[in-house]
């Protein structure tokens, strides 16, 4: 494939205004607001839709709102599972697959990223049953590998959905970057990575909160990427306190 046909993911065009500075406070209260709502045992969906509402946040902005709120309680949980660059040693790890390239593809494209008040850092894409590489994605694919090697992990397990097209062929790009750079990768397409991931008995890699709060283990591996600047240049970063 040409270079120059694969495009990145950045921002959208009206990111910038409806991610502006002065919408900054307007988000600390929503998500705040959320966040008491959730830990009351509000649905997520009405709920955001809700405070969305109030603050009168578009559908985009509403999104960006339910990846940064959370509940007190699973703040609380999701801290005392997760574990530091120095229990990585010669540990293995289990990397929910395109929840990790996406978010780092969106990261090193310039996107905005938002943290939550878990501290895990998500975005505000998908892959809406089709994935297609960008021209970051062996970027995102080598910094993943180099920082994991650095951590002293020993083997790594990926899961991708495989109903999503070219997830096959992603599978065989990561094995191919494993046996260049001498990785212990293993590669599985499964119908639910979320559960496989969850379920897995090695040390969990994802943002996704459903994943992280049914894991034993955990790893914040983009707040290490970004919050010690290992991206280049930082993209805008949204964060809920």
């Amino acid at each position: 494939m040409n270079p120059s046909t694969i495009k990145n993911r950045g921002q959208h065009p009206n990111d910038p205004k409806i991610f502006a500075p002065k919408w900054q406070p307007i988000f600390h209260e929503a998500v705040s607001d959320l966040s008491f709502l959730l830990s009351k045992g509000y649905g997520e969906k009405s709920a955001t839709q809700l405070v969305g509402n109030r603050y009168r946040l578009n559908a985009r902005q509403q999104k960006a709102l339910g990846r940064m709120a959370v509940a007190p309680s699973a703040v609380s949980s999701r801290q005392m599972k997760a574990c530091t660059v120095e229990a990585l040693q010669n540990q293995s790890v289990v990397i929910d697959g395109f929840n990790l390239l996406i978010l780092l593809e969106g990261a090193l494209s310039g996107a905005y990223i938002f943290k939550g008040m878990d501290g895990v850092y998500r975005d505000i894409a998908g892959v809406h049953g089709s994935y297609k590489r960008v021209q970051k994605t062996e970027q995102a694919i080598d910094m993943v590998g180099q920082t994991l090697a650095e951590f002293g992990v020993t083997k790594t397990y990926w899961f991708l959905d495989k109903p999503v097209s070219n997830s096959g062929r992603l599978k065989v790009r990561l094995l191919e970057k494993a046996t260049i750079a001498d990785y212990d990768w293993e590669v599985a397409l499964v119908f639910n990575p979320d559960k496989a991931v969850a379920e897995h008995e090695a040390v969990t890699i994802s943002g996704d909160g459903w994943v992280i709060d049914n894991s034993t283990r955990w790893f914040n591996l983009m707040a290490i990427l970004l919050e010690k600047a290992l991206i280049q240049p930082l993209p805008p970063i949204i964060s809920a306190f």
